[in-house]
């Protein structure tokens, strides 16, 4: 494959149908799914003609991902924007809270059995 083959074939994973879904009626209410996306790419080439072993390299790559942000309701001609609560977040940010509160105890209890 070419690197234009390539461009071509990654021109659609960053268009705005990825970004918002489909609109979904339910009666009077609308509701707009929005995800985040993100993209990276990247290539190499390498060559070395000195010593024994003359060398030689490539390389390339390409990544995507996608993950819920919210959607946008649109009730009676007012539009309100709904995030998505990342449960993974919560339970780390609970876990980074929990573990600087037994630091800081032991560091309490080590300070006062000095003394």
């Amino acid at each position: 494959m070419d690197i234009m083959e390539l461009v071509e074939k990654t021109k659609d994973a960053a268009s705005v149908r990825r970004v918002f879904g489909e609109p979904i009626r339910h009666g009077d209410v609308t509701v707009i799914p929005v995800a985040k996306i993100g993209q990276g790419g990247g290539g190499g080439s390498g060559t070395s003609e000195g010593g024994e072993h003359p060398g030689q390299g490539a390389g390339g790559g390409f990544g995507f991902g996608a993950a819920p942000a919210g959607v946008f309701v649109v009730k009676d001609g007012e539009v309100r924007w709904q995030p998505v609560v990342d449960v993974n977040r919560i339970v780390l940010g609970g876990q980074i809270v929990a573990v600087v509160l037994l630091l800081t105890i032991r560091a309490i209890v080590k300070r006062r059995r000095r003394r």
